[in-house]
């Protein structure tokens, strides 16, 4: 995913702000838009939102909620409807696990489910996120299956009921229906990667043992005019590919639209003339557009393959990533801040609010000195996250009473936060969104220290001793983001503030470009103007795999042995590193450190050192 600025061609419109829903959200700034292409078949796209269903409550050009969505949605879908096309919405999983609407209840997700349901969804699929945890997994299968009943697609995932032991499908796998206005049919499937992080009461099937059943060839020998395959699963991946060449060795000219999801990232894919594939980013950030002009229903027209001389029938596919803030819909539906927002839209956002609410999510545990960021500043770096995580918060929150004395060296995956921290309040919201996972503090006591403290090189370094274990490849420990990152390091940029200092929006033709808001400047398969809003690039940097503490060593030599803490996902990583030093140590060897979390004792360092009210 390279990033930079994108030539200055594009329709601007000068229009008023736009006002946020959730009240705690920044007002939504105005930039310089392009208009989204429509075709005849019409698509917006979610995925990877982890629970952010409140909008960036610290971010303008992100500041809209699910109730915004809703709007926007319903408003677009009377447009299609006066045009005489049609438009239909996915998403495609990981709706949990990121944000306090979700974590910050007891069960998990008490309110979001209800409020994921409201939006009218036409194809949904099931993320990794929604799989790692048991009952989690429970939850997707009673509650957002029959939310979505008939929409929600599982074409290789099974449930495990525990009434009956009995491993059944998930939900349907796969969907056949014809649009409204078109009458385009429409074959939809719905995929999970080749996911093996999944807890016991379900069942990931490799889609390469899926394309092989009976259902699917049959499937894919249906006489449709789209196939349409959504998923959690990243464009260029295996499992696309796989997909795609078997629904060709059936179907050498039927359309097909992939969605994708999983790393984080705005993309699109081109895999022939008539399949494309679209992916919209996460958080909330980005919903996806995707067009299809020169579609039309009623099957196939011509059955006899054409000469190669001769051309295919004309079509086009056309993306957008759109931000998530109310002056984006504004302009995309033509509509205003008295006239945009649906009575559906409005009440989904009193829900979103009243969760909020009730679960004191705008509690502050502390403010926050500076911004502290992911990807966007250099590690090692005074303002990486990465460098305050092991130089101030673990030597202070890593310390077990009985062994304190006792050197110690702490492991923790970079993917393990998920998010910056910006200047200003901490809240208990915050402390979700930067860590959300239930990481246990595990330890192996008394490692002698020659073989601990190679570890870490040889987690973050790869090769041969992992790659030919059986185990998921050590770049899962990284941020997401860096799965579909391949360039070198963008040079660093002159820091800017998310606000624009005037707000004002340069008409067409003006000389001067407006003062642009950091944001993402994509350059996709398609090419560098799928962005519906003009960005000032933000430089990417990457982090290593995981990072470590040196905790209570002597001040002069080195010790002898050490415990060896870590968070519990990596427990295999940290277990063949080991044997691979010549240490053989199993799981029976491994030992609970501590009994809170990571993100517990995260939050209980910023209640003690953050104390300032912002």
């Amino acid at each position: 995913m390279t990033k930079r600025l994108l030539t200055w061609t594009t329709a601007t419109l000068l229009l008023p702000l736009a006002l946020a829903e959730q009240p705690s959200a920044p007002d939504a700034v105005a930039a310089p838009m392009r208009d989204l292409p429509w075709g005849d078949l019409n698509f917006l796209q979610t995925t990877d939102s982890h629970g952010w269903h409140a909008g960036h409550l610290q971010e303008s050009q992100y500041s809209a909620d699910w109730g915004d969505y809703i709007s926007f949605a319903e408003q677009m879908q009377a447009k299609a409807d006066e045009q005489g096309v049609d438009l239909l919405l996915i998403d495609c999983g990981d709706r949990i696990e990121g944000n306090g609407l979700y974590d910050g209840s007891d069960p998990k997700g008490q309110y979001l489910y209800d409020i994921v349901r409201e939006q009218a969804i036409d194809v949904i699929t099931t993320g990794n996120h929604e799989l790692y945890q048991e009952d989690s997994a429970a939850r997707e299968y009673n509650q957002t299956v029959p939310n979505f009943k008939g929409k929600y697609l599982a074409s290789n995932l099974d449930y495990i009921n525990p009434q009956t032991g009995k491993q059944i499908a998930m939900a349907a796998r796969y969907r056949k229906f014809t649009t409204k206005n078109k009458g385009i049919r429409v074959l939809a499937l719905g995929f999970l990667f080749d996911f093996t992080g999944n807890g016991k009461n379900t069942v990931v099937q490799p889609v390469e043992k899926t394309i092989e059943e009976q259902w699917f060839q049959e499937a894919i020998r249906e006489d449709v005019d789209l196939f349409l395959v959504a998923g959690h699963v990243t464009l260029n991946g295996p499992e696309y590919k796989a997909i795609f060449k078997a629904i060709r060795s059936q179907n050498w000219d039927t359309p097909i639209q992939f969605f994708g999801g999983h790393s984080h990232i705005r993309n699109s894919a081109k895999y022939d003339s008539k399949a494309y594939g679209l992916q919209a980013g996460r958080y909330m950030e980005t919903i996806g557009w995707q067009s299809i002009k020169g579609i039309s229903g009623g099957g196939k027209k011509e059955k006899k393959r054409p000469k190669e001389h001769e051309p295919r029938a004309s079509m086009s596919f056309k993306r957008r990533y759109i931000d998530t803030n109310l002056f984006g819909y504004h302009y995309h539906t033509g509509l205003n801040e008295s006239t945009f927002s649906t009575e559906h839209g409005k009440n989904v956002s009193s829900m979103i609010h009243d969760a909020r609410k009730a679960l004191n999510l705008d509690h502050s545990f502390g403010c926050a000195p500076r911004n502290l960021w992911l990807n966007r500043a250099q590690y090692p770096g005074n303002d990486s996250v990465f460098t305050w995580l092991e130089d101030e918060v673990m030597p202070s929150v890593v310390v077990r009473d009985d062994r304190k004395e006792t050197p110690r060296i702490a492991i923790t995956n970079t993917g393990a936060m998920r998010f910056d921290i910006f200047k200003g309040a901490f809240t208990k919201d915050t402390t979700y969104i930067i860590s959300p996972f239930v990481s246990k503090l595990l330890y192996i006591k008394d490692v002698p220290y020659k073989s601990a403290k190679g570890v870490l090189k040889l987690i973050n370094e790869g090769g041969p001793v992992f790659s030919s274990a059986d185990m998921p490849p050590v770049s899962q420990l990284a941020p997401p983001e860096q799965m579909s990152i391949h360039a070198d390091i963008i040079p660093p940029l002159p820091p800017r503030d998310f606000r624009s200092s005037n707000g004002a929006q340069a008409p067409l033709g003006s000389s001067e470009k407006p003062d642009l808001v950091p944001g993402y400047t994509t350059i996709d398969a398609v090419g560098d103007d799928g962005d519906d809003t003009l960005h000032e690039p933000i430089p990417f940097f990457r982090v290593p795999n995981c990072i470590q503490s040196d905790i209570a060593f002597p001040k002069e030599g080195e010790p002898e042995n050490v415990d060896l803490v870590f968070v519990d996902f990596i427990q295999p990583w940290i277990l063949l590193a080991l044997e691979f030093s010549g240490q053989s140590y199993t799981k029976d060897d491994v030992e609970v450190y501590m009994e809170d979390t990571l993100t517990e004792l995260m939050a209980g360092w910023i209640k003690e050192n953050w104390k300032k009210d912002c």
